[in-house]
């Protein structure tokens, strides 16, 4: 075996932590075994929309694969009611042993019987790890005993009377609740290898800062930026036109808890600024959708959001053609759209000339000789608001967990992941976009995108290009060539004020159009370097309408299309309440769910949110550690351990004791 010196350097650090042949030998042997292992369960989920309480059910549920494990095990053993009891207290071990013991139902022998169900589904769906992995995921203070059950036969009659003891111990020790608590959180988590989250969690829902905390401790997660999560990253940079956007979908939805309970952003300057210019207009337009409100809202409450919801409405167009006029290498011109109002008449004559009467004619703060100049008022709250986005803690972590764990798109596992699209022409070659200075296409785009948002966020204030990439932020939302919205325009104007649907159209961009033909797709994910034959694309941002015959797999099933409608507000539209793709060592399994009712309910009457199983697409081999992107760092670890082996063996490095 031939090592350079620069190799041998290496080495010796990795001497360091395998000080001996004996310790690198061990290890390889550790890892060689570990390649032959069946491959970990991947979830996919995209566009949540802030609905946490489905969001957090569907992670404990691991999307009905803890049903049907529990179901394989014990079905024909026990009843349906009893089976239904068993998931509840999986999904929800605090809420269900409040619940049982209030109905005086928990005893000695139900702890006895439950715990030994438990350890046979903790059995079940730890069998594809190591014991070292199982062993990091148990809670510390019940680390030993845990290992000791799940690794004993209680059938064997030598070990039946020294398990029986453990749980008589647990039991009259009074930790059997919380040892029940431990080993259902811990199912949940090896249940879940790792999780990726294909954009959206933000907007629309009133839990997306519930989420974020979620996401903020699970144990192995990534995300792709969406174009929601890309307004909240550009409000929190300062980037006010984001900030803008952001609020007032919050408003357009009734969902002021995330801004004000979530994250401590202020809202009484908007509120006193839309009931100062505001309060004798009905703003009819700017009505919030109270269908998925986070609370109930009396008369008064609902009036005055709709005033907030104009006001936040006209202050974002006006922020937004300073941008426009500040880039004109964006060619949004046509989004500037105050000036073409005319009063006179009540109307307004678009870029096509065509003219169209106005749902709204109210336009108090907008001055006809410079309509988009911010009034002192509205200037003076867009600086109090982006104060509070700028100086909330809690947001500030949230965004800086997206930075670190998230990304324009993700290769992995063979498997092409991002949340909207990659720009193309009209004859299904990439389409060059700017970004900054330059033209971009393809992989190339996304990865100079992805560093030109990092460069918002981590560059100082003093560099060139960061005042550029806080701007891009906003295209990034609604920017005709983003991968991340790729349509011809946001028509907010239009769909606020002219009533008529044609100007509402917004033209969706030629890979929408041609993402359902495999040889596009086999052209992208080989752009990507992905040339497998078992490759996918995995996108969000489009609700895929299954009450119209719309399908989730296209393209001859080299893209998978899972943003269901997880989002109240889409459900109506799709039909469903969203997809889970579950990509496990048998292959690709993707789940459908009916909308959730709430977590009350799933715990009181033992309901689960109804799944369906759209299609499989088993592997004709199980899929094993050593076929995933972690078996090919394994084997690389592997290789440089056998060097370090030949090295202590040929005396190139002492050995140490």
């Amino acid at each position: 075996m031939d090592i350079t010196e620069r190799e041998l350097k290496y080495l010796g650090l990795l001497s360091k932590q395998f000080p001996n042949a004996a310790t690198a030998a061990s290890e390889i042997i550790n890892l060689q075994a570990i390649l032959n292992l069946p491959k970990g369960t991947e979830h996919f989920l995209a566009d949540i929309h802030g609905e946490y309480e489905a969001f957090i059910h569907v992670l404990k549920n691991a999307s009905g694969t803890i049903r049907v494990k529990v179901e394989t095990l014990f079905l024909g053993q026990i009843r349906e009611q009893e089976l239904r009891q068993l998931c509840t207290l999986i999904y929800y071990p605090k809420e269900s042993l409040e619940r049982l013991s209030q109905q005086e139902l928990i005893s000695r022998d139900w702890y006895k019987v439950t715990l030994n169900q438990l350890i046979k589904v903790l059995q079940r769906v730890s069998e594809k790890y190591t014991r070292s992995k199982v062993r990091k995921a148990l809670p510390p203070q019940y680390s030993y005993v845990t290992q000791e059950l799940t690794h004993e036969d209680s059938m064997n009659p030598k070990k039946s009377a020294y398990i029986g003891a453990i749980l008589d111990s647990i039991i009259d020790t009074g930790q059997a609740d919380d040892f029940i608590i431990a080993i259902c959180e811990t199912i949940q988590r090896l249940a879940i290898d790792r999780l990726h989250i294909v954009g959206d969690v933000f907007d629309r829902g009133p839990g997306a800062q519930f989420i974020m905390d979620k996401l903020l401790t699970y144990h192995n997660v990534d995300v792709q930026w969406g174009n929601h999560d890309m307004l909240w990253m550009g409000a929190a940079v300062g980037n006010a036109a984001s900030m803008a956007n952001a609020i007032r979908i919050a408003l357009r939805y009734a969902n002021l808890s995330t801004l004000e309970s979530g994250y401590g952003i202020n809202m009484l300057p908007l509120a006193r600024l839309a009931m100062e210019v505001y309060g004798k207009d009905p703003c009819k337009p700017f009505a919030p959708k109270l269908g998925d409100a986070d609370e109930t809202y009396d008369e008064k409450s609902i009036q005055l959001m709709g005033q907030m919801h104009k006001a936040i409405a006209i202050i974002q167009f006006k922020l937004e053609h300073q941008i426009i006029a500040r880039r004109p290498e964006y060619k949004m011109e046509d989004r500037d759209l105050l000036h073409r109002i005319n009063r006179e008449d009540g109307t307004i004559t678009l870029p096509n000339g065509k003219t169209y009467a106005l749902k709204d004619t109210f336009f108090p703060t907008i001055d006809p000789n410079d309509p988009y100049k911010l009034t002192d008022a509205e200037a003076d709250v867009v600086d109090k608001l982006m104060h509070s986005f700028r100086h909330s803690e809690k947001l500030l972590r949230h965004i800086d967990f997206l930075y670190k764990k998230g990304g324009m798109y993700l290769t992995y596992n063979h498997n092409l992941l991002f949340h909207a699209s990659v720009p193309l022409n009209e004859d299904k070659t990439f389409r060059k976009v700017r970004v900054g200075k330059k033209m971009y296409t393809g992989k190339a785009m996304m990865d100079r995108v992805d560093e030109f948002v990092r460069l918002a966020h981590w560059s100082s204030a003093d560099q060139p290009e960061h005042k550029e990439a806080i701007d891009y932020m906003w295209y990034l939302w609604c920017g005709p060539d983003s991968p991340l919205f790729d349509k011809s325009a946001m028509t907010t104007f239009e769909r606020y004020f002219i009533a008529e649907k044609e100007t509402h159209h917004e033209e969706k961009g030629f890979y929408y159009v041609y993402r359902t033909e495999k040889e596009v797709c086999d052209m992208i994910l080989e752009e990507f370097g992905l040339t497998s034959s078992e490759s996918h694309i995995i996108n969000g941002h489009v609700p895929v309408r299954e009450v119209k015959g719309e399908h989730p797999v296209q393209a001859g099933g080299k893209i998978m299309l899972i943003d269901g409608g997880f989002s109240r507000a889409y459900q109506s539209s799709t039909g469903i309440a969203g997809y889970t793709l579950i990509f496990n060592s048998q292959g690709l399994h993707l789940v459908k769910h009916e909308p959730f009712s709430s977590t009350k309910e799933a715990i009181e009457h033992m309901e689960d949110i109804s799944s369906t199983s759209v299609v499989k697409a088993y592997s004709t081999d199980r899929i094993l550690v050593r076929d995933t992107d972690q078996g090919l760092i394994l084997e690389d670890q592997i290789e440089e351990l056998k060097k370090l082996l030949y090295a202590y063996r040929h005396g190139l490095i002492k050995e140490r004791a």
